[in-house]
C-alpha cells in the first residue's frame, strides 16, 4: 500500500517556440489545462503502474477543484483523506517550448493547509512495510513529521526533493529514499550541476546519511547510491514532446515498483522507462503512461 502526502494543483500550461527570458515577452501557440501538483501526480503514476494509493493532501472550495481532482477519481484511488479547505486550488502556471523543456511557476493556494494533524494522520493510518511518498509542495513542518512517525513504525519513506526548499538540506536526510534531479542535487550538494565530481559526492551523501539516493538525468535515465554501491539505468531514446510530469511519472512508477517487491534496480528500470513514455504527449496527468504501456516498451 502507498500513501502520497502531497500537492494537488491545476496546471496552467502555454506552449510556445521559446521560453522567455527575464523581461522578455514571448508569444505562446497554445493554452490548455490540466490536472496536475507533484503529489497528485506521483499519486496517479502509482495507481497507473499497478499499486494500491491513498492520496493525503487538500483542494480549495472554487471552479477549479473538480477539474483538479478528475483524474485521481477516475482512477479510483482513495481519495478520503483530501480536504477541502477555504482557499483557491493551487495553481502551477507552467511554459513550455519546441523542445519540450519547461519553466513553472507554482502559487501554493489550498496546499499550504496540509498540517501537521494530516500528516500525522496519514502515517497513523499506514502499516509496517508501506510506502510514504512524499514532495516539497506542501509545508515542511508537515514532512517532518510525517518522516519522524513513520521511521518510528518502520513504514519505508520516499521524498522527491521537488521543488527545492531552504528545508530541503534538513528533511533529505530523514528520507529512506532520495529522488533528486541533476538541478536539485547540486543545490543539496552545495555544488554545480557542470561538477565531474558528482558521482562522488552522491556516493559520499549516501553513505554519510544511510539513505539510497537516487539522481534522475533526464534522456540519460538515472543513477542511485546506497552503502557503498551505484547502479545506472538508461533511458530508451524518445523525440519528446513536453517533459512536464516526467520526474513525477518516475517517482510514481518507483514507489509501486518498490512496493510490489521489485528490487531497486528493476524497480528503476520501469520507472526511467515510464518517465520517458511521459514526455510523448503534453500535460502531467494526461500524459502518465499505463502498466501496459511500458511493459510493451520494456518488450521491445
Amino acid at each position: 500500500m502507498i500513501s502520497v502526502l502531497g500537492s494537488i494543483n491545476l496546471d496552467m500550461i502555454a506552449t510556445g517556440p521559446d521560453l522567455p527570458l527575464p523581461g522578455q515577452t514571448v508569444f505562446a501557440s497554445n493554452f490548455s489545462t490540466a490536472p496536475g501538483g507533484k503529489g497528485a501526480n506521483q499519486a496517479l503514476a502509482a495507481v497507473r503502474a499497478g499499486a494500491r494509493v491513498k492520496m493525503v493532501g487538500a483542494v480549495g472550495k472554487d471552479e477549479f477543484a473538480a477539474p483538479a481532482l478528475a483524474e485521481l477519481e477516475a482512477s479510483g484511488m482513495d481519495l478520503d483523506a483530501v480536504k477541502s479547505l477555504e482557499d483557491s486550488i493551487g495553481i502551477a502556471l507552467i511554459l513550455v517550448d519546441g523542445q519540450g523543456e519547461n519553466v513553472i511557476v507554482i502559487v501554493p493556494g489550498a496546499n499550504s493547509g496540509v498540517d501537521r494533524a494530516m500528516a500525522g494522520n496519514c502515517v497513523a493510518g499506514m502499516d509496517r512495510g508501506d510506502t510514504l511518498v512524499m514532495v516539497q509542495e506542501v509545508p515542511a513542518d508537515s514532512l517532518e513529521t510525517a518522516l519522524g512517525e513513520a521511521r518510528n513504525r518502520g513504514i519505508r519513506t520516499l521524498l522527491n526533493i521537488a521543488p527545492i526548499t531552504p528545508d530541503t538540506p534538513r528533511l533529505a536526510p530523514m528520507a529512506d529514499i532520495v529522488v533528486a534531479n541533476e538541478t536539485e542535487f547540486a543545490v543539496l550538494a552545495g555544488t554545480g550541476e557542470d561538477d565531474p565530481d558528482w558521482q562522488d559526492r552522491a556516493a559520499l551523501w549516501a553513505r554519510t546519511n544511510d539513505a539510497a539516493l537516487i539522481v534522475t538525468l533526464g534522456a540519460r535515465g538515472a543513477m542511485a547510491f546506497m552503502k557503498g554501491q551505484s547502479l545506472s539505468v538508461a533511458a530508451p531514446p524518445i523525440t519528446p514532446v513536453d517533459t512536464v510530469g516526467a520526474g513525477d511519472t518516475f517517482c510514481g512508477y518507483l514507489a509501486a515498483g518498490l512496493d510490489r517487491g521489485l528490487d531497486l534496480e528493476q524497480a528503476m528500470t520501469r520507472a526511467v522507462t515510464a518517465g520517458a513514455l511521459a514526455c510523448l504527449k503534453p500535460g502531467a496527468q494526461p500524459a502518465i503512461p499505463h502498466a501496459a504501456q511500458v511493459d510493451s516498451a520494456l518488450r521491445s
